[in-house]
C-alpha cells in the first residue's frame, strides 16, 4: 500500500503542481485551472492555496528529499513572505491579484493558521531562521489579536489593520458567527507544528536531539524560552478548547459554529469530514506534547469522535461531507478532502489502538479514492464524485481551496506512519 501511495503522490499530485501551476511569470503559482483542466492565469492567488502549497512541498522534501520538492516549497516560502505577508500591520492578506499586489487585505485568522503551519513546516525540512520569524510573527498576530480573553478561543476574522469586521465568515458557505470549530481546527493544526519545529530545535541545542525522519538540525538559531512555553500554553489551551467547549456531549460530533461565549449557532449541523480529521489531528497535538494526563483525557474523545463520524459513511468506503438535521439537507457528494481525511483518521485509529475494523476502513476508503477521485490522465483529484457517481467538472481541479494537502498529508502520514 504505501509504494502505492507514494506513486500518487509523486506522479498525480505533486507532479501535477510541478509542472501546471508553476507562475514563471509573475511568480509564485498559478491561482486556479478550472474543474475542465483550463488555467486562468489571471485568477486570484489565495493565501490559504500558497501556504497549502508551501507545507505540501516542505512536508514531501523532509520525507523524500527530493531537490525538485525543495525548489517548489522555497518559490512558495519566498512568494509567501514577498507578497502575503502584510508589511504595514503584520498577518497575512487573504487574496493578492495575479502580479501579486494585495487583493483582499482582511485578516482572516484560518489563513494566518495555514501560513504557520507551511513556514514552520519549511523549517523542519531547511532550518531556515526567516521562516522561523515569520512564523512566530505569525503566531504572535494570532495571540494578540485573535485570542478572546473574556470567554477563551480564538476569533474568525479582523480587518486589515485588526478592527472589527461585520462579515467573518470563512467563505460564502458558512454562518457568520464569531467563531467556528474548523478556524480552531485549523490553528491547533499549525500549533502543533510549531511546537514539534521548536521542541527540535530546543533538543538539538540540548545535544541530545535524534532527527526524525527528513528533519534537518537548525544551526546557530536560539529560540527564547518564554516563546517556547509560550507556544506549549497555547496548544494546551487548544487542546481544552476542543475536549471542553467544540465537542458536543450529546452527540459527541464537533458543533461548528458558536457566539463569543460559546453559545452554539447555526442549528444542529454535523460535519463528517471534520469529525474524522479533527480525531487524529487533537490526538497529534497530545502526542505532540507527550503529556500523559493529556493523552488520558484526548484518547477517549479521539474515539469518541471518530466513531461519531461513521454517520456518514457509506458501503463503498466513501464519506459524505455534511447533514444540516434541521433542514434535512445532507451534503452527500464525496468531496475529495473528507476521502482523503477518512483514511488517515481510520489508520490512526488502527495504529494507536489496534482497531481492527478501523484498518478496514481506511483500505476501503483508499480503494474508494483509487477507483473514483485519482484523475490519471490530466493529474491530481476531482472535487467530488455525487452520489450517482458523477464527476465533479464544476468545482475547481487546482484553485483558492483546492489545493495539495490533504491529500499530500494522507500519502505522507501513511508513507511515515507505522501500521
Amino acid at each position: 500500500m504505501k509504494m502505492e501511495v507514494q506513486d500518487v503522490l509523486e506522479n498525480n499530485i505533486l507532479n501535477f503542481w510541478l509542472h501546471r501551476m508553476v507562475d514563471e511569470e509573475n511568480g509564485g503559482f498559478y491561482g486556479r485551472i478550472d474543474g475542465q483542466g483550463m488555467l486562468h492565469a489571471d485568477a486570484e492567488k489565495g493565501a490559504i492555496l500558497n501556504a497549502r502549497i508551501l507545507w505540501a512541498f516542505s512536508a514531501s522534501y523532509r520525507l523524500l528529499r527530493k531537490p525538485e520538492y525543495l525548489e517548489a516549497a522555497t518559490r512558495a516560502k519566498d512568494y509567501l513572505i514577498d507578497h502575503f505577508i502584510d508589511q504595514e500591520y503584520g498577518g497575512v492578506y487573504w487574496s493578492v491579484d495575479q502580479q501579486g499586489n494585495p487583493l483582499d487585505t482582511k485578516k482572516q485568522f484560518y489563513a494566518i493558521g495555514f501560513a504557520i503551519y507551511g513556514l514552520s513546516e519549511y523549517v523542519r525540512a531547511t532550518g531556515d531562521p526567516e521562516a522561523l520569524d515569520c512564523a512566530l510573527d505569525l503566531f504572535d498576530c494570532i495571540e494578540e489579536h485573535a485570542l478572546d480573553h473574556q470567554y477563551n478561543g480564538y476569533i474568525e476574522a479582523c480587518t486589515r489593520e485588526w478592527g472589527v469586521i461585520e462579515d467573518m465568515r470563512l467563505s460564502e458557505l458558512d454562518a457568520n458567527f464569531p467563531k467556528s470549530q474548523n478556524t480552531h481546527l485549523h490553528i491547533i493544526e499549525p500549533y502543533t507544528n510549531l511546537y514539534q519545529t521548536l521542541k527540535e530545535m530546543r533538543e538539538a541545542s540540548l545535544c541530545n536531539y535524534v532527527p526524525s525522519i527528513g528533519a534537518v538540525m537548525p544551526v546557530g538559531i536560539t529560540v527564547p524560552r518564554e516563546t517556547f512555553d509560550h507556544v506549549e500554553a497555547a496548544l494546551r489551551n487548544l487542546i481544552n478548547i476542543f475536549t471542553d467547549k467544540i465537542l458536543n456531549p450529546e452527540t459527541h460530533h464537533l458543533d461548528l459554529f458558536f457566539e463569543k461565549d460559546w453559545t452554539r449557532g447555526a442549528g444542529k449541523l454535523e460535519s463528517y469530514g471534520h469529525d474524522i480529521e479533527c480525531s487524529w489531528l487533537l490526538h497529534e497535538a497530545a502526542l505532540v506534547l507527550n503529556d500523559a494526563e493529556v493523552l488520558r483525557k484526548v484518547e477517549p474523545v479521539v474515539r469518541m469522535v471518530a466513531k461519531a463520524s461513521e454517520k456518514g459513511l457509506n458501503a463503498d468506503g466513501s464519506m459524505i461531507h455534511e447533514a444540516n438535521l434541521d433542514t434535512g439537507y445532507v451534503d452527500s457528494d464525496r468531496h475529495w478532502w473528507v476521502q482523503a481525511e477518512n483514511v488517515v483518521g481510520w489508520v490512526n485509529i488502527y495504529q494507536y489502538f489496534g482497531d481492527e475494523e478501523a484498518l478496514q476502513k481506511a483500505l476501503n476508503g483508499w480503494q474508494y479514492i483509487k477507483d473514483n477521485l485519482i484523475d490519471r490522465e490530466g493529474g491530481e483529484w476531482w472535487w467530488s464524485r455525487d452520489a450517482e457517481g458523477q464527476i465533479n467538472r464544476h468545482d475547481d481541479k487546482a484553485g483558492f481551496w483546492k489545493c495539495p494537502y490533504h491529500n499530500s498529508r494522507m500519502c505522507i502520514e501513511l508513507i511515515r506512519r507505522d501500521f
